[in-house]
């Protein structure tokens, strides 16, 4: 016969309040047999049961609720539809098991979470490929009818598309230097402009032009300005009336570099922007879930937790709004020269 056992805590008190209950009700009914002839038995054995009643109730009510739904928010955790869950628990199991959970919630901005970001990024990425050989040779082959049929502008359309494809599929990790974003973003301006024609505009503007070459020397995350510029254009221009302007003004102090990406779109009420800074300021691994992406804001949370991954809270995005007016995006990071695998440990 197999011994039982039970590993966890739970399933031991649970047997051993079946087992009380069971010994509660014995001793009611031995009372009962004990003290039938008396008067009084009948009130004394209603008042024991009326007691264990309130006992199960209260056990019920008081131990069981609580911990089911203890145990349902770790479960969301596990099951990846909150990443937060089992740091906002109402009845932690103990206090020591609630100063392990904070000392678990702060040692995921380290290494282990710099991990699963990167993990998630290159499935992503690989979602993404799907051959990315036979994309290439498609758009090449379509360009190349395009110039043929004397199609100028279908021509440079999809050698834009190749390109911005190529670089945003390839080596999705590392770090790339400043001017090989900016290159990116010329090149993703040049594809919304087939949409929008001249109601957009793009400028990228220097502090100090004479830092041109130097700032563009600089490395920071693959992808961090389209996103920006892309949430700019869908959430801001495109619900504007008229023509719409996005600037990227760059400058560096003796320590960081400073972007910042502003539009002259519709903006967002105060409400909406509170809202995104504290998600910006929540250390979180739910841009790592595939659900957070309907929920919406995507982008900046993505772009901010890697920055903050990779170097510290210290940097990353704020975003400043005035509804009616416009968004500015405001991206800080250090300035670095080096390879990506020197701010990963």
């Amino acid at each position: 016969m197999k011994k039982l056992q039970s590993r966890y805590l739970f399933d031991r008190c649970v047997l051993l309040i079946l087992a009380l209950g069971i010994l509660a009700l014995l001793l009611l009914v031995a009372l009962t047999v004990y003290i039938a002839e008396e008067p009084w038995a009948i009130w004394a054995v209603l008042g024991g049961a009326a007691l264990l009643g309130g006992a199960i109730y209260f056990g019920y009510r008081w131990v069981y609720l609580p911990f089911r739904e203890t145990e349902k928010m770790l479960e969301l955790f596990v099951d990846g539809y909150s990443m937060n869950s089992p740091y906002e628990l109402r009845y932690p199991m103990s206090p020591g098991m609630k100063h392990a959970l904070e000392k678990l919630h702060s040692m995921l901005n380290t290494r282990e979470l710099i991990n699963a970001s990167k993990k998630q990024a290159q499935y992503l990425a690989l979602q993404n490929q799907i051959n990315p050989y036979f994309l290439y040779n498609t758009l090449e082959g379509i360009r190349g009818e395009a110039l043929t049929a004397g199609l100028d502008n279908v021509a440079k359309m999809t050698e834009a598309l190749s390109t911005f494809f190529r670089y945003t599929i390839s080596n999705v990790e590392q770090l790339v230097s400043l001017e090989d974003e900016l290159r990116n973003i010329e090149n993703y301006y040049v594809i919304q402009r087939y949409r929008f024609g001249e109601r957009i505009n793009l400028s990228i503007e220097y502090d100090d032009e004479d830092d041109r070459d130097e700032l563009g020397k600089y490395r920071m995350p693959k992808l961090t300005l389209q996103p920006i510029v892309e949430n700019a254009i869908i959430h801001g221009i495109e619900r504007k009336i008229g023509r719409g302007n996005i600037r990227i003004k760059l400058e560096a102090t003796s320590k960081r570099l400073m972007i910042t990406v502003s539009d002259d779109g519709v903006g967002m009420d105060e409400d909406r922007l509170q809202q995104l800074n504290r998600e910006l300021e929540t250390p979180s691994l739910d841009f790592v879930n595939p659900d957070r992406e309907k929920r919406g804001g995507i982008a900046i949370i993505n772009v901010n937790s890697r920055i903050r991954l990779l170097f510290g809270e210290q940097y990353g995005v704020t975003i400043y709004s005035t509804e009616g007016v416009g968004t500015d995006v405001e991206v800080t990071l250090p300035l670095i020269t080096g390879k990506a695998k020197d701010y990963t440990t």
